[in-house]
């Protein structure tokens, strides 16, 4: 059994597959340069779309394309607040009286902090009793 063991190649060894026969896809490189004068090219194929801005890889920082590619600024909708969505279920009419008639409870003592601590006629039951 042991003339039949199959050994296997070291890790990370060569390819048995030769190239012939093989296209390769088309490539192109793109250019770029950082704000600290960094410059690098990236191989892409050339189908796909180019971003005009790239990380530079030595530094960090935003590269952009030396191939004149302009970028393109999303827009963004403005953030919504909890008053605008308030707004969009209630008129402003309809909020003031919502909030006069919370006041008046409040102040009332029907709601509120001090309901909670109001001794509703009966007494606490204590330790010693």
């Amino acid at each position: 059994m042991a003339e039949r063991t199959l050994r296997g190649a070291r890790l990370g060894g060569q390819s048995f597959e030769d190239e012939r026969g093989i296209e390769f896809a088309a490539r192109q490189q793109v250019g770029y340069l950082c704000a600290h004068g960094h410059s690098f090219e990236i191989t892409m194929s050339i189908e796909a779309d180019v971003p005009a801005v790239w990380e530079c890889p030595r530094c960090g920082a935003e590269a952009e394309s030396t191939a004149g590619i302009e970028r393109v600024e999303k827009v963004e909708k403005p953030q919504r607040t909890h008053w605008d969505m308030l707004l969009e279920r209630r008129s402003e009419k309809e909020l003031e009286d919502i909030l006069t008639e919370r006041l008046e409870l409040l102040r009332g003592g029907e709601i509120g902090p001090a309901h909670l601590h109001r001794n509703s006629g009966r007494k606490r039951k204590t330790a010693n009793a």
